[in-house]
């Protein structure tokens, strides 16, 4: 009898363990989630892109490919009229536009910054694109009640964040604005790959 009570006993510790619900993961404070998002070496996204420095501005298509310290960015005009292929890498910037002339270092910068009308801060923008401070320069922040970056400004330039979306696990921006005096910088990301 006393075999069946501790048989009984067992069982019923056993069914109350089996209907106890695991808790959630506390969520992550700021500190936790700066250093994994600087981490990130590899990515995709796409989007739109949109900018204005003083009277000219551009619209285009965006897909953004980062592997590492190599950013490759391919831009898109409305119907297909222009393109250009931006590939930053430690080697230097490249820059083909779309009548296939292919320029490099301070003539991809200069072409660059001609044609946008300002040369985008592509190393700190590796980093801006995923929610995170560039950890190379010193930055002010403001973290929503979510625990992500809400507003950043670092070496000159602001940025703010509209919109987030859940990728992967993760908080990722689907819609952010870099300005710096004149110029406005606005990115929405329609996909995101990790």
């Amino acid at each position: 009898m006393r075999a069946a009570l501790t048989i009984a006993a067992s069982l019923l510790l056993l069914a109350g363990c089996s209907t106890l619900k695991p808790q959630a993961p506390a969520p992550q404070t700021w500190e936790q989630r700066l250093p994994a998002l600087q981490a990130i070496t590899r990515f995709q996204l796409d989007g739109r892109l949109a900018a204005t420095s003083g009277n000219e501005g551009f619209s285009a298509g965006v897909r953004w490919r980062q592997d590492h310290d190599t950013a490759t960015l391919d831009l898109s005009a409305p119907l297909g009229f222009g393109a250009a292929h931006i590939e930053q890498s430690p080697a230097g910037l490249t820059v083909t536009s779309s009548r296939g002339v292919t320029l490099e270092h301070a003539a991809a910068s200069e072409e660059l910054a001609t044609t946008l009308g300002f040369e985008p801060p592509l190393r700190s923008l590796r980093y801006w694109v995923l929610g995170a401070s560039d950890p190379d320069f010193a930055s002010q922040e403001t973290i929503d009640d979510q625990q992500r970056l809400a507003h950043l400004e670092q070496d000159g330039w602001q940025v703010d964040y509209a919109q987030y979306t859940q990728v992967a696990g993760r908080w990722l921006p689907q819609q952010l604005t870099v300005t710096r005096q004149s110029l406005r910088l606005k990115l929405v990301i329609n996909a995101w790959q990790l």
